[in-house]
């Protein structure tokens, strides 16, 4: 098992929310909790070919699409204003949500960004942290106690 307060959780959250088709994959070193960039042309150390297959790395497959959504969704159905939570719903709806909630934060609600930055790290955090207890690189108790020791932040 490792250690969880010496992994970087968000470089494991940064690699479960990576949407990118590229020929690449990012894996976790079983032993040492070190995070790793594998590309198809340069491997894992930017000079050696080497196959998935051949490591004993294990591979950090990112998550749908639809759980980062939900983080957009959640953060505004929680907000306290009402034209806010509207115009927030409003931007996430169809394609380029991601865009739109962007823009419609740093046009409209700049005062928003810290506690949107902070619910949305916060969250991939939590994910991170349960992406390692599932493929049992930290035990279940650790998981849960990091999970209730480390809650969202309120949103105003």
């Amino acid at each position: 098992m490792l250690e969880l307060s010496r992994l970087d959780l968000d470089e494991i959250a940064q690699a479960l929310s990576d949407q990118t088709d590229y020929e690449h994959r990012w894996l976790i070193n079983p032993d040492t909790g070190e995070v790793l960039l594998w590309t198809s042309d340069l491997g894992i150390d930017g000079k050696t070919l080497v196959d998935l297959d051949d490591l004993d790395e294990i591979c950090i497959d990112p998550l749908p699409s639809y759980i980062w959504y939900q983080d957009m969704a959640d953060f505004a159905e929680l907000v306290s204003d009402e034209r806010t939570q509207r115009r927030l719903m409003r931007a996430i709806d169809g394609k380029g949500a991601f865009r739109r909630f962007k823009v419609e934060l740093h046009e409209e609600y700049p005062e928003l960004l810290p506690t949107w930055y902070a619910f949305r790290d916060t969250r991939a955090r939590h994910r991170a942290v349960q992406w390692l207890a599932d493929n049992s690189l930290i035990d279940n108790d650790t998981a849960t106690q990091y999970i209730a020791e480390h809650p969202a932040p309120d949103v105003p």
